[in-house]
């Protein structure tokens, strides 16, 4: 069957094609779509896969690895980028937190099924180090207005969404105030009723997009790797999906700085620019779907529901 790949079934195709109009995409980003099946002359259709394996080296970044955290778990390794730019004292916090070895020994102790994973010290029996200020960041600084990049679409939520820095963000064009949204496998910092924040709790999203705590907390980062270690934990049988007593949890055997780790224990990995050629072919390959098995196209994109694509560094060991 020629399904493509998100498609609810059972299927091992690839995503489906890009439809070619007026955008003027460069030709090299649509290399793929002069392809002709072979034996048969028809124009295959432009993958995702295809896109990314005719991606200039330009159209990938590395990210910068003081903006990155591994969080070490029994079963492998969550791979953190962070919002520098965006949330400046929380990645501060977590940097000192990291390399005060705060968070390890500690655990996850939330998994609340459809909303989020939350790790922290739960009794606040840790000393929080000398370094770390608790912040209220819960819009961009003065200046991302600038950095914004629109999608032409809009949600409920806000007139205008897009993404900064690589992070998907949405945008009030009146006062030019922008934030980050909270998308699947974003991660933000648990705060009680003052809107401060330190970084101590930290939380991932691993279900629908709850858009409603957009501008209410503040978020920090988007886990770029090993987003399954989370999202298949077993869900807390507490309110809000704590883990109850008897419970067990998942340990954190350590949450470090990517650029405190040896190079040859570091997690080689590219992301794609959203400012990129490529980028914006894989945005309208996801907006019109052509190939057989789709019935209606959507001819629109929904702000979460756009994969970054992150891949091995070619040649790096991994």
């Amino acid at each position: 069957m020629n399904r493509p790949k998100d498609a609810p079934a059972r299927s091992t195709a690839k995503f489906s094609g890009l439809a070619l109009g007026s955008r003027g995409f460069p030709a090299v980003v649509l290399t793929a779509v002069g392809l002709a099946l072979a034996g048969h002359g028809v124009a295959k259709p432009v993958t995702v896969a295809d896109l990314l394996a005719n991606a200039p080296a330009a159209d990938w970044r590395t990210p910068d690895p003081e903006n990155t955290l591994y969080m070490d778990l029994d079963k492998g390794r969550v791979v953190i980028e962070l919002a520098a730019r965006v949330a400046p004292q929380h990645v501060a916090n977590l940097r000192t937190l990291a390399r005060a070895h705060y968070f390890d020994g500690l655990a996850i102790i939330r998994v609340q099924d459809n909303y989020v994973v939350q790790w922290a010290d739960p009794d606040h029996h840790r000393p929080v180090p000398a370094g770390v200020h608790p912040s209220v960041e819960l819009t961009a600084a003065a200046g991302a207005d600038a950095r914004f990049e629109p999608l032409a679409e809009h949600d409920v939520y806000a007139s205008q969404v897009g993404f900064l820095d690589g992070f998907p963000a949405a945008r009030d064009p009146h006062s030019h105030q922008v934030w980050l949204a909270h998308c699947y496998g974003m991660v933000g910092a648990g705060r009680d009723d003052p809107p401060e924040s330190d970084g101590t709790e930290l939380y991932a999203v691993i279900g629908n997009a709850p858009r409603q705590l957009d501008r209410n907390v503040a978020l920090l980062g988007r886990v770029i790797k090993g987003m399954e270690l989370l999202s298949s934990l077993p869900r807390g049988s507490g309110e809000m999906g704590f883990y109850l007593p008897a419970e067990p949890v998942t340990p954190i055997r350590s949450v470090r700085i990517a650029a405190d780790v040896p190079a040859a224990e570091r997690s080689p990995l590219e992301v794609l620019r959203t400012d990129s050629a490529t980028f914006r072919a894989v945005l309208e390959q996801r907006r019109t779907r052509h190939e057989a098995w789709f019935q209606v196209s959507p001819d629109r994109i929904d702000l979460c529901n756009i994969p970054l694509p992150v891949r091995a560094i070619p040649g790096a060991n991994p």
